[in-house]
């Protein structure tokens, strides 16, 4: 067997043990956000605090978001964020590129 093919079984076995070790080394762990840490900490300082205001959009739609509209609101502000970003890179990498090309003309 080729070097190649051991380093790609190895790569292989290696992922499947870190996708299914914690599956079952963390059996019973309780995974908190910081939300949930920030808020327990509020309640430990002071314990009859009120919030300065409501959010925006529980209060246009009086109610709570569910979950799944926050999870999608935070992955499209997420993309957005990433494709800027990336669009910003690509134009420094090509302005680079035109940059150093006219100075070898």
């Amino acid at each position: 067997m080729s070097k190649t093919k051991k380093t790609v079984i190895a790569l292989i076995i290696a992922a499947v043990l870190i996708a299914f070790v914690p599956l079952f080394a963390l059996k019973g762990a309780e995974f908190g956000g910081s939300d949930d840490a920030g808020s327990g900490m509020v309640e430990q300082i002071a314990g009859n605090y009120e919030p300065w205001f409501t959010p925006v959009l529980e209060t246009a739609i009086h109610g709570e978001l569910p979950g799944e509209v926050e999870s999608l609101l935070f992955c499209l502000q997420t993309g957005i964020g990433v494709g800027i970003i990336a669009f910003l890179m690509g134009r420094l990498v090509e302005r680079k590129k035109l940059t150093n090309g006219k100075e070898n003309e």
